[in-house]
């Protein structure tokens, strides 16, 4: 059977190329289209395919500065015409799915619909940021990229999505039904590890307006507790400027550190909204409970202290996205501290596992498929 794999693009290891990583050990004899690839910016797995890029790639420093050039995407995507294959899998959360594929099964493994075309143009640019050309183009340009969108996906014959949420997103955009596959978390490497249970709370990943850090340290300005941010982005110096004395942004650590500071601290805290979120499943692999903005992903991969099912609890929501909303919840956390236990909560984290998503999606791509 001929495979092929389609990317956005190829510039780092985020969780969408952890999808796209394990896809390239489910289907390994695939070629691979992508709009641009920065060279040995992503694992070895995805380096050894044969990788076919799109004339964007040949523009100069196009690694820099390419998500400015979203306007020429539906075009250049297009441009990669994907002839011959019995089977072609995108991994999309802009463009990917917009690929020419002529025969075979077209599957799309959606991260997401464009969330800054549809939805939320404002939290990935928040105040501060409205100035940045990338803003204004899009506010311009989505009802053109909403109708681009649309037709693309007519053009795929199934979609895979990676949490409810998401799946509800495709039906609203596309008008189309999905099947839901959570993607790869490495709990193998995520797991307790012996290190003094310590008094902080922790933020993980990377800064950008959408995580919602601001409201983290609004939050914990107000508390009369100790909150480590962990990860680096554009919004990092401006988080140092904010932080206050109970703060420590500690920036970027290694993959080892991330692991000792998941499971020394007494809660994760996620105020962002995101389609999955690795970093909630990374800490609770950790054995470690989640503060969490109870929408999102979050629902699909925490188990709320006042969950009906009779599970055992993995976390706490807050239903308001302020920093009020947050400090009631960590106070709330605190009266039920001792009620996580850490056991079921990694227990819980190993439903997400790399292993559980390889056999779900071998099972999918290589037996009958369909939506479902």
């Amino acid at each position: 059977m001929r495979t092929a794999l389609v990317h956005d693009w190829l510039t780092g290891m985020r969780g969408g190329e952890k999808v796209l990583e394990l896809l390239c050990e489910v289907l390994p004899g695939s070629d691979l289209y992508t709009l641009l690839h920065v060279p040995h910016s992503v694992s070895s797995t995805i380096e050894s395919r044969r990788v076919v890029t799109s004339w964007l790639n040949r523009l100069p420093g196009i690694g820099r500065w390419y998500r400015y050039l979203l306007p020429m995407m539906p075009l250049a995507v297009e441009g990669l015409r994907l002839d011959g294959y019995d089977l072609v899998v995108a991994v999309s959360h802009c463009a990917a799915h917009g690929v020419t594929v002529r025969g075979g099964r077209f599957v799309c493994y959606c991260l997401t619909p464009m969330r800054y075309i549809w939805d939320t143009v404002g939290s990935y640019f928040s105040g501060r940021r409205r100035r940045d050309l990338r803003y204004w183009m899009l506010r311009r340009l989505s009802g053109v990229f909403r109708r681009w969108d649309r037709e693309a996906a007519s053009r795929v014959d199934e979609y895979v999505t990676i949490s409810h949420v998401v799946q509800e997103r495709v039906k609203s955009c596309y008008g189309r039904d999905s099947r839901v596959i959570y993607p790869p978390v490495d709990t193998t490497f995520h797991h307790p590890v012996s290190t003094p249970r310590r008094g902080y709370y922790l933020w993980a990943g990377a800064l950008a307006p959408y995580k919602r850090v601001d409201l983290a340290l609004e939050a914990f300005a107000k508390l009369d507790a100790e909150l480590w941010v962990v990860g680096e982005g554009q919004d990092l110096a401006w988080a140092r400027r904010r932080a206050t004395a109970n703060v420590k942004v500690l920036g970027r650590v290694s993959d080892d550190e991330l692991r000792r500071c998941y499971s020394g601290c007494r809660a994760l805290v996620f105020p962002g909204e995101e389609d999955f979120g690795i970093v909630p499943v990374e800490a609770q692999a950790c054995g470690r409970p989640v503060i969490a903005y109870g929408r999102g992903g979050v629902r699909d991969t925490v188990v709320p202290a006042d969950d009906a099912s009779g599970r055992s609890p993995s976390g706490i929501f807050f239903d308001t996205p302020t920093a009020e909303g947050l400090v009631d919840a960590v106070r709330r956390f605190e009266s039920v501290e001792d009620d996580f236990d850490a056991d079921a909560i990694r227990g819980h984290a190993l439903t997400f596992s790399r292993e559980r998503c390889r056999t779900e999606l071998t099972a999918y791509l290589c037996g009958a498929g369909g939506a479902r």
